[in-house]
C-alpha cells in the first residue's frame, strides 16, 4: 500500500506542475504540501483505480485552488485522460482553476470560494444521515481558509449534531497568499478550538502515510462526534527552491528552467522533462 501511495503522491507532484506551467498559471505550493493526503483518500477511501471509484465515500476540496491535484490524481486513476490536463485553466477546458461540477462530475461540488465547500461536505453528511445511509463524506480545508467565519459556523452546527459521519483533514503548512498564517490571522491554539466546537481532534505528520491512515482509520470509527485531523505538512513539499516559502502560494508562472529543476528533483528523465516542456508528454496537443 505504502509504495502505491509513494508513487501517486509524487504523480500528483509531477502531473500538476507540468499543468500548472502549460497554464501559465496556478497555485503549486498548497498542490505540493497537500500530495500525501489527497493520494491517500484518492487510493483508500474514494476507490480511484482504473476509471472506477466508491459511491458511498466523498471528498469536497474546499480549498478548491489546489484542484490540479485532484486532477492530477483523476488522471493516474484513469478518470480522465493525461492529454486533458494540458487544458488546465484554458477557456472551454473541463479542468477550471476550481473544480467545476458540470464539467468534472466526479467531484461533488463546484469550490474555490473559502468555506463553501466545507458546508457542502456538511450538508451532504446531514441528508445522508437523515437517508439512513452509511456514507462517509471527508473534507480538506487549507489553514487559510480557517479564518473565514463561515468554516466556524459550520463547525459548530457539525459539532451540535454529533455528525460522525464528517471528517476534515487539514492542510496545515502555516502559509497562504502572501505570507505566513501568524503575521495575516494567527490561528492558535487551533487544537483547542476545534475541541471547543466538539469535535475529536487528531493531529498527524501529513507526509506520513503510516499517520495518515491511522488517523483516519481513527476518525471513521470516532462515535458522536465529527472528527478534524490537523496535519502539519510543507509548503512546497518536495521540490528545494519551494518549500517553506509563501512566494509559492499561488498566481504563479513556472519558468522553464523552474519546471526542470523541479521535475529533475521529482526524478523524471531528461527526456520526459523536455516532453513536459514542448507540451508533447502525453501526446501532440
Amino acid at each position: 500500500m505504502i509504495e502505491e501511495l509513494g508513487a501517486l503522491a509524487n504523480a500528483i507532484r509531477w502531473k500538476s506542475l507540468v499543468a500548472i506551467y502549460t497554464a501559465g498559471s496556478g497555485h503549486p505550493g498548497g498542490v505540493l504540501s497537500a500530495a500525501e493526503l489527497v493520494a491517500y483518500i484518492c487510493l483508500e477511501r474514494l476507490e480511484w483505480r482504473n476509471g472506477a471509484r466508491n459511491t458511498n465515500s466523498h471528498f469536497v476540496l474546499s480549498k478548491g485552488h489546489s484542484c490540479p491535484a485532484l486532477y492530477a490524481a483523476a488522471a493516474d486513476c484513469q478518470l480522465i485522460s493525461h492529454q486533458t490536463l494540458l487544458s488546465f485553466r484554458k477557456l472551454g477546458s473541463p479542468l477550471q482553476g476550481h473544480p467545476n461540477v458540470l464539467t468534472t462530475p466526479w467531484v461533488e461540488t463546484s469550490t474555490g470560494s473559502l468555506g463553501q465547500g466545507f458546508s457542502f461536505a456538511l450538508g451532504m453528511a446531514l441528508g445522508y444521515r437523515h437517508r439512513g445511509a452509511p456514507h462517509r463524506t471527508y473534507a480538506m480545508l487549507g489553514d487559510g481558509e480557517l479564518q473565514e467565519g463561515q468554516v466556524w459556523e459550520t463547525a459548530m452546527c457539525a459539532g451540535h449534531y454529533q455528525l460522525d459521519s464528517l471528517c476534515v483533514l487539514i492542510d496545515y503548512n502555516k502559509m497562504q497568499s502572501d505570507d505566513l498564517n501568524e503575521n495575516i490571522m494567527g490561528l492558535e491554539p487551533l487544537v483547542d478550538k476545534w475541541k471547543a466546537f466538539r469535535w475529536h481532534v487528531i493531529e498527524i505528520d501529513g507526509h506520513d502515510f503510516g499517520q495518515i491512515a491511522a488517523a483516519t482509520k481513527e476518525a471513521d470509527e470516532t462515535e458522536s462526534k465529527p472528527s478534524v485531523i490537523i496535519a502539519h505538512t510543507i509548503k512546497g513539499k518536495g521540490i528545494s527552491f519551494m518549500e517553506g516559502s509563501p512566494a509559492w502560494h499561488g498566481s504563479v508562472k513556472l519558468r522553464d528552467q523552474e519546471l526542470i529543476d523541479a521535475l529533475d528533483e521529482l526524478g523524471l528523465s531528461g527526456e520526459e522533462i523536455q516532453s513536459s516542456l514542448d507540451g508533447t508528454i502525453w501526446g501532440q496537443q
